[in-house]
């Protein structure tokens, strides 16, 4: 149970969708944000950005965005087995230490992007979604939102992601 009365049933609406959905002032740009960092324009693959925010969320320990986002990487070609290449394991590098402290971002870990082949805007893109995600995180998880037990949740809401982005509203 969510720690703050959302107005609605939480199994309906889990996590961040309860909470935009409770004060659509903010939600609404907390939406627009996940679909330019998730599915606006960019080299890397709409399932390698979804990737990365799974990632960011496994490690901050927040199971609904980490299945959410897990869900969507798959359903975008991107499962968590996927096997990496050089470049996207040095994204999730610069990734983890984004979500520690963006002081944690050395030059050498850029330079170890780079070197694998990640461009300027690649790197900027992979800062800005591990500093997001760190936030989306500790906003599920600071209000205690649902997160439903059940893969085939996650794969539904997955589903409508890739069909309709993150700004068509979830069925009520």
């Amino acid at each position: 149970m969510t720690h703050i009365d959302l107005g609605l049933d939480e199994k309906i609406a889990p996590g961040i969708r309860g909470l935009l959905r409770y004060r659509p002032e903010t939600g609404r740009p907390l939406s627009e944000l996940a679909e330019v960092l998730l599915r606006g324009d960019s080299s890397l693959s709409r399932g390698e950005r979804e990737y990365i925010a799974a990632h960011v969320s496994r490690l901050n320990d927040c199971s609904y965005c980490a299945q959410s986002h897990g869900a969507v990487a798959a359903a975008e070609g991107m499962p968590v087995s996927a096997s990496l290449g050089p470049k996207m394991r040095a994204l999730l590098e610069v990734a983890a230490a984004t979500r520690i402290g963006g002081h944690e971002v050395t030059a050498t870990l850029i330079e170890e992007a780079r070197s694998a082949g990640a461009t300027d805007l690649e790197i900027h893109d992979t800062v800005l979604l591990a500093a997001a995600f760190s936030m989306f995180n500790r906003y599920v998880d600071a209000l205690g939102t649902f997160a439903p037990e059940d893969a085939r949740a996650y794969e539904a809401g997955a589903a409508r992601i890739v069909e309709h982005g993150y700004l068509t509203p979830p069925p009520s």
